[in-house]
């Protein structure tokens, strides 16, 4: 193997989750054995040991006794992942949400949004701009972009019964997902369709989400401060 500045436990882990999210080893498929591991990358059976245990704790594998270790179906890796159904959100608060459509169509991607999705520029990609809302008061303006090779019906879905993410979760079961939370004023649009002033600080979430060979979707989650926190719980 080549020269790599991460440890070693973790090269194991990078080369199999690549394996794993080109889609070139699929649900099911059986992963190389300690043995083999040592032998390629010149290591302890210790060391994959621990690269192996990480990756069943991340839900990326499976460790059965007698019968090795192999890639997690996707249903299980998606469970791993909190990626949030803002319907559900609502719902367990006991209170009401209902969606706006703005845009919900084809277009052709532009150098920023193809590079992100993985794919060529001018490639079609799918759009949609929704707005949620809690009780009638915007909550969440979301901004998306879908790669069709993930999602293929991604657009013919009602997106008043089925939000974005759900339709997604369905349909492009995640196998990796990766954003970044910041402080913002919206824009003069985005202030329009929240109902907020363009003074308002709001929370912005970028979020990227890989469904085996291919990256499903980007978007940009915008959230008035004012009507939203992010909360969640960790259990060591």
């Amino acid at each position: 193997m080549g020269k790599s500045d991460l440890p070693a436990y973790e090269q194991v882990k990078a080369w199999i989750k690549q394996h794993i999210g080109s889609g070139q080893w699929k649900p099911g498929d059986p992963v190389p054995s300690e043995a083999a591991l040592m032998q390629q990358f010149g290591i302890s059976r210790m060391t994959v040991n621990r690269a192996l245990r990480e990756l069943a704790a991340e839900g990326l594998v499976t460790r059965i006794q007698g019968s090795g270790t192999r890639v997690a179906q996707l249903h299980r890796i998606s469970s791993r992942l909190t990626i949030r159904d803002i319907h559900e959100e609502v719902v367990e608060r006991g209170h009401v949400h209902t969606t706006r459509v703005i845009r919900a169509e084809r277009e052709k991607a532009g150098a920023e949004v193809a590079i992100s999705l993985g794919l060529r520029a001018g490639a079609t990609v799918f759009h949609t701009v929704l707005i949620h809302m809690e009780n009638g008061v915007p909550i969440q303006y979301e901004d998306r972009y879908v790669n069709p090779s993930a999602a293929p019906e991604y657009l013919d879905t009602d997106f008043n019964q089925t939000s974005p993410t759900l339709h997604l979760l369905r349909h492009a079961p995640l196998t990796e997902a990766s954003y970044s939370i910041e402080a913002c004023l919206p824009s003069a649009l985005e202030a329009k369709e929240l109902a907020i002033k363009r003074t308002e600080p709001c929370l912005v979430m970028m979020r990227r989400t890989v469904s085996g060979a291919h990256v499903a979707s980007i978007a940009r989650l915008i959230y008035p401060g004012t009507r939203y926190s992010f909360a969640g719980q960790f259990q060591a």
